[in-house]
């Protein structure tokens, strides 16, 4: 299932005994766009303070309801270790948040990639191509700091990021929604993070390997109830690139 950020916002995070507050942002890794948590303001119950919820703890996400269950109870999320105001999020808390909860890390070991059971799918393929990359920063981000970031193209920029497309099967973003309203009116499109070259966080831009014809020239983007695998398979073959879905057998036989 996919949907935008912006639609799971304000969805009630349930807890086994009660509700805990509502949904306000996520935090992911640029290094594999995968979400990390989900951050929920709590209202009245712990002022002043919000908590993070491991995709490890999702048991269901109802839409018509707005809602997003989670198998930990309040006093479990009440004494869990408190995230500092400061941003963004260390691996130093992450430590003591996995410790507690006694969750395997993502960042070390078999789990590497992404929230279970998807991890073991695509532990050693994401394995060998963390072999191959540079060092990496490895603090979390949040969608909130990166919507509004300029879309640089190879030739010039090409509208700014608007949203974000989550597999909430897999927890991972699929997709920047781009908004080219400056060049083209109304037309919004989708990249995928994999054609991201550099993320300047300094100057808010996101700089990508595609030409802005070819931009221009994509499949447009209306609503995420309508992204089908067909629509996908569209857009990754415009930009010439494969798709996610294909496993390495398949990559093989494509090459």
């Amino acid at each position: 299932m996919f949907n935008t950020t912006k639609d799971p916002k304000g969805y009630c995070l349930r807890a086994i005994d009660g509700d805990v507050g509502s949904v306000c942002e996520f935090f992911f890794d640029d290094r594999y766009w995968a979400i990390r948590y989900l951050v929920a303001e709590t209202g009245n119950w712990l002022v002043e303070r919000q908590v993070l919820v491991s995709p490890f703890a999702v048991t269901s996400v109802n839409q018509q309801r707005r809602h997003i269950a989670i198998n930990l109870s309040k006093k479990l999320i009440e004494d869990s270790p408190p995230l500092e105001s400061d941003r963004p999020v260390s691996r130093h808390f992450e430590e003591m948040y996995y410790s507690y909860y006694g969750w395997p890390a993502y960042w070390d070991g078999p789990y590497a990639w992404g929230s279970y059971p998807f991890v073991a799918e695509a532990r050693d393929k994401w394995t060998k191509a963390s072999q191959r990359q540079q060092a990496w920063d490895p603090y979390l981000r949040s969608t909130q700091d990166i919507i509004g970031n300029d879309i640089q193209a190879l030739d010039g920029e090409i509208g700014h990021v608007e949203d974000f497309i989550v597999d909430e099967e897999a927890w991972t973003i699929r997709y920047l929604v781009v908004n080219t309203r400056n060049w083209w009116p109304g037309k919004k499109v989708l990249i995928s993070p994999k054609w991201i070259d550099r993320l300047d966080w300094k100057n808010l831009r996101v700089s990508v390997g595609l030409t802005r014809a070819a931009i221009q020239n994509s499949p447009e983007f209306t609503d995420a109830a309508l992204l089908t695998r067909d629509y996908e398979t569209q857009l990754h073959h415009h930009y010439d690139r494969l798709g996610y879905w294909i496993d390495d057998h398949d990559e093989k036989q494509h090459r």
